[in-house]
């Protein structure tokens, strides 16, 4: 199975950045002033003297998102630490799915080999809960230590959360070519969904965010 991305929530947009900037100097919003949105967004984001971007107006928003991946990519998000992350956890649930990803650039051979190596690690798993709950253990205890046997490339179910500028900086990190091919084709699809929403493409273009 595919990782996947669904954009779940947006508040704010590129009108209120510029407006939480001009708050700062308790400027009225006007409808003149409005119509500079454009270029007051482009010059926090590059200053034309050179100077620092302004960032905090960018941080006055929030973005969430509901993401299903493999655990290696889960650790990416949250070593980054500009997420609120919540996640599926095997402790506190039996994993009745058996979600796994594989990799879509491994030859057809290795992809069925690799879910068949799923397929009986999910077999033992849930085998290995009823086995330790038989044996007289309570099934919390039995569940929290019978993950143990899930693969690397079990997929949990995750909700994220960020602000633009947050976001913006983790789109530079992981839509380098260096990055692993999962978090980059998670990062472009969560730029995609929130460039249709439409609600801060000023603010990704003065960032030079592309496509």
């Amino acid at each position: 199975m595919n990782n996947k991305v669904e954009l779940i929530e947006i508040s704010g947009s590129d009108v209120e950045i510029a407006c939480a900037a001009w708050y700062s100097s308790q400027k009225k919003i006007t409808p003149d002033r409005l119509e500079r949105v454009p270029q007051r967004i482009k010059d926090m984001a590059c200053p034309s003297d050179g100077s620092p971007p302004h960032t905090v107006p960018f941080e006055h928003n929030r973005i969430s998102w509901s993401i299903t991946s493999d655990y290696p990519t889960h650790i990416q998000f949250l070593k980054h630490r500009m997420f609120s992350i919540s996640s599926q956890s095997a402790r506190y649930m039996e994993f009745k799915e058996d979600l796994s990803y594989v990799p879509d650039d491994w030859p057809e051979i290795n992809k069925m080999e690799l879910q068949v190596y799923y397929d009986n690690l999910f077999y033992c798993y849930h085998k290995m809960i009823e086995s330790l709950i038989n044996s007289g253990m309570q099934r919390s205890r039995a569940k929290e230590t019978a993950r143990y046997m899930l693969p690397t490339g079990t997929q949990i179910k995750y909700y994220l959360t960020t602000d633009l500028l947050n976001f913006i900086k983790f789109l530079k990190l992981r839509l380098d070519g260096h990055a692993q091919l999962e978090i980059r084709v998670l990062a472009q699809q969560m730029l995609e969904q929130l460039q249709q929403a439409g609600n801060f493409n000023l603010s990704l273009d003065a960032w030079g965010v592309e496509k």
